[in-house]
């Protein structure tokens, strides 16, 4: 058959009436004799027809899709945040559609406007808020829009939303991680903040400057390349008494390592990041981090979307390993 196959083309295949053929294949709740359904389905299949799901949710007012919103697919921390969606989705007999935001506040609210006409029976949002909140109000009205049709909202590492949260302990690591790089003996770090309005950036440097103040703060971007230049810059400028560079997330750490490797200072200072990426383990000297199940994140956002409760909490766990060493 030339194109693709229509439900029409089905129904007459198997010799039905249209209504008969949709009842079969959509999961209609009006019972389809045995002789009809096996006549449909076989049809079906030889002529290679799929359902269209998203006219499927439109007519039903629901989908089996789960919207991941991302702010970046490419860093570590959220694709294991979407590793976890997935694998809990999975099991949920869900599909997941994943878009990313670039930490753009109308990109977002694009999006999510966007997803509301194919309406997922779930939108995830993992990234962090920035202290801008000029968008919140519309924000919130878009999600609340989306929920009062059926739809489930919830945050991943976000603040201040009324929906429900998994929440991150960044605070709590941050401060931990900073009494054991004290027990070690550091005392001067440099601190590679990330941008200045990035809630997650924020959370972890003021944790950590709590316990250990910093010799240096520098604000930069929230990646590998933006630390490598800022740290660069840093030791150029040059480190005087600084022993240990604490970087907010570990890509921005394994920026820093590199950079010093690049100088020729590579273990001349510690060097401590956050969330214990895969990477992390592989990289020479292996990373001193703060351990986030990124994937357990992933998986409580299903299990709130699906369930009653309104937050929960993914706890951190301090890892120290050869980039940071007794001093």
């Amino acid at each position: 058959m030339a194109g693709n196959p229509t439900l029409y083309d089905v129904a007459r295949e198997a010799g039905v009436s249209l209504a008969t053929a949709s009842r079969a294949l959509n999961g209609s709740t009006r019972v389809v004799k045995d002789e009809y359904r096996e006549r449909v389905l076989d049809a079906a299949q030889r002529l290679g027809y799929t359902p269209n799901l998203s006219a499927q949710a439109v007519a039903r007012g629901d989908s089996s899709t789960v919207a991941l919103l991302v702010s970046d697919i490419a860093d570590p921390y959220f694709s294991g945040i979407a590793a976890g969606v997935i694998r809990a989705a999975d099991a949920a007999g869900l599909a997941v559609t994943m878009a990313v935001t670039e930490r753009d506040t109308e990109r977002e609210l694009d999006l999510i406007r966007m997803l509301r006409g194919q309406r997922p029976r779930v939108i995830v949002l993992a990234g962090s808020r920035t202290v801008d909140e000029s968008s919140r109000e519309t924000l919130v009205a878009e999600l609340s829009a989306f929920e009062a049709t059926g739809g489930r909202v919830v945050l991943v590492g976000q603040h201040g939303l009324p929906f429900p949260t998994v929440q991150i302990d960044n605070a709590g690591g941050a401060h931990e991680l900073a009494a054991s790089l004290a027990g070690l003996g550091y005392r001067e770090p440099i601190i590679l903040a990330g941008p200045e309005q990035l809630v997650i950036a924020q959370e972890r440097l003021r944790a950590f400057a709590e316990r250990m103040p910093a010799a240096r703060v520098i604000h930069g971007a929230f990646t590998r390349d933006g630390a490598h230049a800022a740290m660069l810059t840093a030791i150029d400028e040059g480190l005087g008494d600084a022993d240990l560079v604490f970087a907010v997330n570990d890509v921005m750490a394994i920026g820093a390592l590199s950079a010093l490797r690049d100088r020729g200072l590579e273990g001349s200072v510690g060097v401590a990041g956050f969330d214990d990426i895969p990477m992390a383990r592989d990289v020479t000297p292996a990373l001193t981090t703060v351990r986030v199940d990124l994937e357990g994140a992933g998986e409580a956002s299903l299990a709130l979307a699906l369930g009653d409760s309104r937050s929960a909490t993914i706890a951190t766990t301090v890892v120290i390993r050869d980039s940071t060493r007794t001093r």
